[in-house]
């Protein structure tokens, strides 16, 4: 990364992580080190001193400085303080659902109100964080593709399913990536040039859908991922990524704010489509009948 920045300085935290994801492949070792850090973790890094940071990511405090005045911030300091923005910003958004309160009480409370107060704190923060350009292009690769590819495996598994399954009721040539019995690469090899692959995977990543990621992209596909945050290995393979709060009462982390992600990109592409998507469903809807597929008394609706 050159030592003047290339770039105005960022006045803001998501200015920041912009700017990071631009110079990602510039960076030295010990950079990266440092920028993964920084877009992964800004509440911790917010009250760090320059030392304990150094000793964190295990550089020296002399490269920690430098590395914040080579993206043109006044310093250490400059980049705390957007870290400290951000921190601010993510408060504000908590305490529209009086969070912060319902989650600092002793003993935590009853875990359904911690479960449903954070479940609504990770859909506010999902979508705050979502850019309306980045939107509407990640709609129009899924609705205008000619193959839509689909993988999420592990805890990311349902989320990927329903986005699968949706998205195949309102176009053609959808498929979801099983990677069953070491068959991933059987089905990688239908990606095509100008097909859209989406990859859904949270910390821990998982390995599979990290390479196939970026075989898609080497393919020419265009890629979209739906990840926690801008270190995740995805971001690097993505045209369009959507950061999703995923955040648990417990040692499980919440797929909530995926499944509402993933219903709204598809209703989307279903508005885009139109017409297309009222002949599909009439087909789908004469198949349903033709193989009485819902018992007859309940068959109507979707």
């Amino acid at each position: 990364m050159a030592s003047a920045p290339q770039s105005p300085p960022p006045s803001t935290f998501d200015a920041l992580l912009a700017l990071l994801q631009e110079r990602r492949d510039a960076l030295t070792r010990s950079q990266r080190l440092l920028a993964e850090r920084v877009m992964a973790d800004p509440e911790g890094v917010a009250f760090m001193t320059v030392s304990e940071l150094a000793s964190a990511v295990g550089v020296n405090e002399a490269t920690v400085v430098r590395f914040a005045t080579s993206l043109g911030l006044e310093g250490y300091p400059g980049l705390t303080r957007l870290c400290r923005e951000r921190l601010r910003e993510q408060a504000q958004l908590l305490r529209r659902y009086s969070t912060l309160e319902q989650l600092g009480g002793e003993g935590g409370g009853d875990l359904m109100d911690r479960a449903v107060a954070l479940d609504r704190a990770n859909i506010t923060r999902t979508f705050a964080r979502i850019d309306p350009d980045t939107f509407q292009a990640a709609v129009r690769s899924l609705a205008e593709a000619p193959r839509v590819h689909v993988l999420g495996l592990r805890k990311c598994h349902a989320p990927a399913q329903l986005l699968g399954y949706l998205l195949g009721m309102v176009r053609e040539e959808v498929a979801t990536l099983a990677a069953a019995a070491g068959g991933l690469t059987d089905e990688l090899r239908r990606v095509r040039e100008g097909d859209c692959f989406v990859a859904l995977s949270i910390h821990r990543y998982a390995a599979d859908t990290v390479r196939a990621a970026a075989w898609a992209r080497e393919r020419g596909a265009r890629c979209v991922a739906l990840t926690d945050n801008p270190a995740s290995p995805l971001a690097a393979s993505a045209e369009h990524v959507f950061y999703v709060e995923a955040s648990g009462p417990s040692v499980l982390r919440s797929l909530t704010a995926f499944t509402s992600l993933v219903q709204v990109l598809a209703a989307d592409v279903a508005r885009v489509r139109g017409q297309d998507v009222r002949s599909a469903l009439l087909r789908e809807e004469e198949l349903l009948e033709r193989f009485s597929v819902y018992h007859p008394e309940h068959s109507s609706g979707r």
